[in-house]
Parts: C-alpha cells; sequence; structure tokens
C-alpha cells in the first residue's frame, strides 16, 4: 500500500506520499550498488525510489503494476534515475516470465490497495466518496464490483461476502442488496454502503466503518487478490538469485496467512525465514500515517 507522504503528481498538483514500512524493508531488501531489483506493485513509487538510491550508481529495478495510473505515476517520479529502471504493465505474478530469465538480487511484494485507489472516488474502492462501483485495480480488463452486486445469485453474493470479507451478518447484507437492486440496479459506492451499514448492524471493532468487511471482500474478488497467490509467491521465489531475498507486505489476514504459510514451506526447502513473526508498523508511523496501521512484513532469503 502506498501511502500519503513524497511527491507525485495528480492533475497538477503534487500528491503526498509516504511508502509503508519503508525502514524495515530497507533493512530486509540488503540493497547493494549494482544489483537487480524488482518491485512487485509499485504504485506512486516511494520503495522503488529508494531501492534505486541505495543501488546507484548501477542498480537496476523492474517496476510492475497492474494499475495503469499507477505506472504512469511512477514513471514520472522516477524520471530522473534514466534507464535504470524498467516498468511493466503486469500483474506480479507474471514477474518470473517477464524477467526472461534474469535472477532478481530483491523483490518487494506490496498487497494492499494504494493511496492513489482510495483517495480517487472514481476508482470506487472508498465508501467515504461518491464513485462508481468500479474497484479493479487494472482498469483496462475484467469486471466490477457493480458486476457482482447487481448479477450474484443472493447465497453466491452472501458467501463471497463471509469468506473474504470475514463478516457474519453476510446474509442480511446480501438479501438486502438483492431487494434492493430488484428496484433499480446499484451504481454507486455511497448507495452501497449506506445498504451495507443499515443491514449489518453495529461493527463488531470499535471504530471500524460497518460497511468496511463488505467493500474489502467485494474488491478481493474483483481484483483476484487471494487467487493464485501462495503459487505466485513461490515461483517468485525460485527465480531469485542465490542469496536474494522475497518480501512481502500483506494488510490482511487472508493475504497475511497465505504468505506466511508459503514462505514456511519455502523454508524447508533451500530458503531461510528472516521473520519469525511479522514486522509491523512503530507507533510513530501508525500515528503519521493511520492507513499503515495493518501492514505485516515478512520476508525469505534463498540460500547462497
Amino acid at each position: 500500500m502506498e501511502t500519503t507522504g513524497g511527491a507525485a503528481r495528480e492533475g497538477g498538483r503534487k500528491r503526498r506520499h509516504e511508502p509503508v514500512l519503508l525502514a524495515e524493508t530497507m533493512e530486509l531488501l540488503a540493497v547493494r550498488a549494482g544489483g537487480l531489483y524488482v518491485d512487485g506493485t509499485v504504485g506512486l513509487g516511494g520503495h522503488a525510489a529508494e531501492v534505486l538510491t541505495r543501488s546507484a550508481p548501477d542498480g537496476r529495478l523492474v517496476a510492475f503494476d497492474r494499475d495503469p495510473e499507477a505506472i504512469e505515476e511512477a514513471r514520472a517520479r522516477l524520471a530522473a534515475f534514466g534507464d535504470r529502471v524498467r516498468f511493466e504493465h503486469a500483474d506480479f505474478r507474471e514477474i518470473p516470465e517477464r524477467l526472461a530469465g534474469e535472477a532478481p538480487d530483491g523483490v518487494l511484494v506490496d498487497l494492499g490497495v494504494s493511496s492513489m485507489q482510495l483517495d480517487e472516488p472514481e476508482r470506487g474502492f472508498s465508501f467515504s466518496a461518491e464513485g462508481p462501483l468500479d474497484m479493479r485495480m487494472d482498469t483496462t480488463e475484467g469486471f466490477t464490483a457493480a458486476d457482482l452486486v447487481n448479477r450474484l445469485p443472493e447465497r453466491e453474493l452472501a458467501d463471497l461476502i463471509f469468506r473474504w470479507g470475514d463478516e457474519h451478518a453476510s446474509r442480511r447484507i446480501a438479501r438486502a442488496i438483492v431487494e434492493a437492486r430488484r428496484r433499480r440496479p446499484l451504481q454507486t459506492t455511497t448507495e452501497l454502503a449506506e445498504i451495507v451499514r443499515r443491514s449489518a448492524g453495529r461493527s463488531r471493532r470499535p471504530g471500524l466503518d460497518p460497511a468496511t468487511r463488505t467493500f474489502q471482500a467485494l474488491r478481493i474478488q474483483v481484483n483476484r487478490e487471494i487467487e493464485g497467490l501462495a503459487a505466485a509467491l513461490e515461483g517468485i521465489a525460485n527465480v531469485l538469485a542465490p542469496g536474494a531475498r522475497l518480501l512481502a507486505i500483506a494488510f490482511h489476514s487472508l493475504e497475511d496467512r497465505e504468505v506466511k504459510q508459503t514462505f514456511r514451506s519455502l523454508a524447508t526447502r533451500g530458503f531461510r525465514l528472516l521473520t519469525r513473526k511479522p514486522l509491523r508498523p512503530t507507533e510513530e508511523e501508525t500515528r503519521r500515517n493511520p492507513r499503515a496501521r495493518s501492514a505485516h512484513l515478512r520476508a525469505i532469503e534463498r540460500s547462497p
């Protein structure tokens, strides 16, 4: 997740941006001059800029993102690094294929939704401002959240919300969505959020908007965030150079569980766990950047 702090440009104004767990990430990546590194979800380029700075004068970075807008933002931010950085409009699952035989010295995969996506109502990720029910990280392909809430049978919708959102009111929420769409199709984030809040009741966690878990579930389904994650991490690990490291930042328990189990499995097959427990943001970072509060950082190293 790329969060507020640095400077990327948005519609003529600078977008403030701060990468999550930057110091911890750089320590674990052990960036060196001349190395080849991969940022699997470049976002606004905060982690990438630090990697390129630390790997100077001849280190290289391949920057991936499935979001075409993120690629353009990062391209502008990282322009000063010239041909030391290469951009790939692709999902991080394609890293092994796109590297075409090159063995990276370090790979970072940030599994969160970016602040750029959350802060732009037209992307449809947030229930805080009205926007279309989209939620696609790659706006050039795939189905939208509107497709799901307006077309799925009630039972499938309830199962989805429970599975990916851990929402215990999933059946009431699905029933309310189906009743609402009989009158007219649901089109906006605020419209859906209000239906969910009315049917979900009080959140189990103080301060958590009752719509949060349903929106998370829809986003995960739209972007296939858990689908093939373990296999993707294994595939990336297997193309690392000897002694190279793979880092993953997860923002919810479902993703973190996949990362943990995959890394533990790899630790029995030629890799070493660098994090027995995930690294978490400090209280200072969380105060400065509340969106970092749920981040979990894990890392492995390929045997030399």
